[in-house]
C-alpha cells in the first residue's frame, strides 16, 4: 500500500516494551520507511568495543565519536546496519554491547553524531518513517506528526527480553532492564521521557498484534487529519 500522505511517527519507550515489534510491523503495513535507532548506538558501541577505546571514559569516547561509518537501511521488511561497510547486525546484540550501550549513548558528543544522522535519515525518507527509540518525540524529531510512548511493566517486559535473548533468565533480564532504564532516564544529554504531546500506549496487557493495530489506526487517523 503506498502512503498517502508522508507522515513521520515517533515511537518511543524502555527496552522489551514491543518498540522494534510494532514499529516495523506499523511501518510495512503502511508503506513507510523504518529505523531503529538503538541500534545505531549499538553500533557505534560496537565500534568503540571493537577497536580498543574504554567505553568508560567519555573523553575517549568523545574523541572517536565521529570515526565510524554507520549505515542504515530503513526497509522495514528488512533493516540493515553497517559499520565502516560491514553488517553489524548480529555483533551488536551480544550481551557485551547490551551492557556498554548505555554508557557510550550518555556522551553528549555520541548523541549529536547520532541525532544528526537520524534526523538527515527522516529527511529523507520520502513517503514518510517510522523512527523508534528513546528520545525521538523529545529531542531527535520534536515536529514528529505522531509520538507514542510504549510502556510495560517490568515483569512483562523481562519476559519479553528473556524471550528474545535465548535461554536468559527472566530475574537477571528484569535487573539488567531497570539498571538500564535507570542509566537512561538519568543521563543529562537526552534522557529517556516521554514526550508531553505523545499517546502513551501500556502494552503490558496486550499481544503485540493488538499493539500494532492500536498504532496503525493512530497514524491513520492522524494522517487522515493531517
Amino acid at each position: 500500500m503506498e502512503s498517502a500522505t508522508p507522515v513521520i511517527v515517533a515511537i518511543d519507550g524502555p527496552a522489551g516494551t514491543g518498540k522494534s515489534s510494532t514499529s516495523k510491523a506499523v511501518a510495512a503495513q503502511l508503506g513507510l520507511s523504518y529505523l531503529d535507532t538503538g541500534a545505531q548506538y549499538r553500533a557505534i558501541t560496537w565500534w568503540m568495543v571493537n577497536n580498543g577505546i574504554d567505553v568508560d571514559d567519555p573523553s575517549a569516547v568523545a574523541a572517536a565519536a565521529g570515526k565510524p561509518e554507520i549505515v542504515s537501511g530503513t526497509d522495514p521488511e528488512g533493516p540493515t546496519i553497517t559499520v565502516d561497510g560491514v553488517d553489524v547486525s548480529g555483533p551488536i546484540r551480544t550481551q557485551e554491547v547490551s551492557s556498554k550501550v548505555s554508557a557510550v549513548s550518555a556522551v553528549p558528543e555520541v548523541r549529536a553524531r547520532i541525532t544528526e544522522l537520524q534526523r538527515s535519515i527522516a529527511a529523507s525518507a520520502a513517503s514518510g518513517i517510522v523512527v523508534e527509540g528513546r528520545d525521538i518525540g523529545t529531542t531527535v524529531l520534536p515536529d514528529a506528526d505522531l509520538k507514542i510512548f510504549l510502556t510495560a511493566s517490568p515483569e512483562a517486559r523481562a519476559a519479553r527480553r528473556s524471550g528474545e535473548l535465548k535461554g536468559a533468565d527472566v530475574h537477571s533480564t528484569r535487573e539488567a532492564l531497570i539498571k538500564r532504564d535507570e542509566a537512561d532516564s538519568s543521563r543529562k544529554t537526552s534522557p529517556l521521557a516521554k514526550a508531553d504531546d505523545a499517546v502513551e500506549v501500556d502494552t503490558t496487557e496486550l499481544t503485540l498484534a493488538q499493539v500494532i493495530e492500536c498504532v496503525v489506526t493512530l497514524v491513520e487517523e492522524k494522517r487522515a487529519g493531517k
